[in-house]
C-alpha cells in the first residue's frame, strides 16, 4: 500500500504503483497520469473516476484488449497475475466441484466465442455458486450491453484493488 499522494508522484512511481491495477494494462495508470493529476486525485473516489473514465473513454479495439487481458474463470492458469489468484481464490474458485469446473468450462468456452472475450465479474464477496447464476444470465445479454457490462466491471476490480493499494 502507497503512503505516499498520486498528485506528487512522478510518472513512473505513479505507474509503479496504480499499473497493476487494470489487468496487464498498465496504458491505463499512464493514461491517467498523462491527463494530470490534482490534489482531487488525492481522494480514492476522485483517483477512481479518473481510471473509470480512461477506460470508458479508451477507443473500443483498446477496450476490447483490456478484457482480453483478463483470465478465464475456474480454470486454474498458471499465468494468473497475483491480484486474480487472490481474488478467485478469496471466491472459493479453487474449491469448486468436478460439476462447477465443467459448467466453468462449458460457460467460458460459449461466452468467449459469443462475445469475443472472457466473462469478467468482479468476484469479490461473491461465492462461486453466485458467480455462475452470474454467468449464465450475462452469456443471454446483447453484445453491446455485455461489452459496457464488462468495461463497468473491470472498472469495479480496479477500484477494490485501488482501495487495497491506496487509502488517501
Amino acid at each position: 500500500m502507497s503512503t505516499a499522494k498520486p498528485s506528487s508522484m512522478g510518472r513512473q512511481t505513479f505507474v509503479d504503483t496504480f499499473g497493476g491495477l487494470y489487468e496487464r494494462s498498465p496504458w491505463v495508470a499512464e493514461r491517467v497520469f498523462d491527463a494530470g493529476l490534482d490534489a482531487r486525485h488525492d481522494v480514492p473516489g476522485h483517483l477512481h473516476e479518473a481510471f473509470r473514465k480512461t477506460v470508458l473513454t479508451a477507443g473500443r479495439l483498446t477496450q476490447l484488449a483490456l478484457l482480453r487481458a483478463h483470465p478465464q474463470l475456474a480454470c486454474g492458469q498458471s499465468s494468473l497475475t497475483g491480484d486474480s489468484l487472490s481474488e478467485q481464490q478469496a471466491a472459493g474458485l479453487q474449491n469448486c466441484s468436478d460439476e462447477e469446473l465443467r459448467a466453468f468450462a462449458e460457460l467460458n468456452a460459449k461466452y468467449r466465442k459469443r462475445f469475443g472475450f472472457p466473462f469478467i465479474v468482479a468476484v469479490r464477496g461473491k461465492h462461486r455458486k453466485q458467480i455462475l447464476a452470474q454467468f449464465r444470465e450475462r452469456l443471454q445479454a446483447q453484445p453491446d450491453v455485455e461489452f459496457k457490462t464488462a468495461l463497468e466491471q473491470v472498472c469495479l476490480i480496479g477500484k477494490h484493488r485501488l482501495a487495497e493499494r491506496y487509502h488517501g
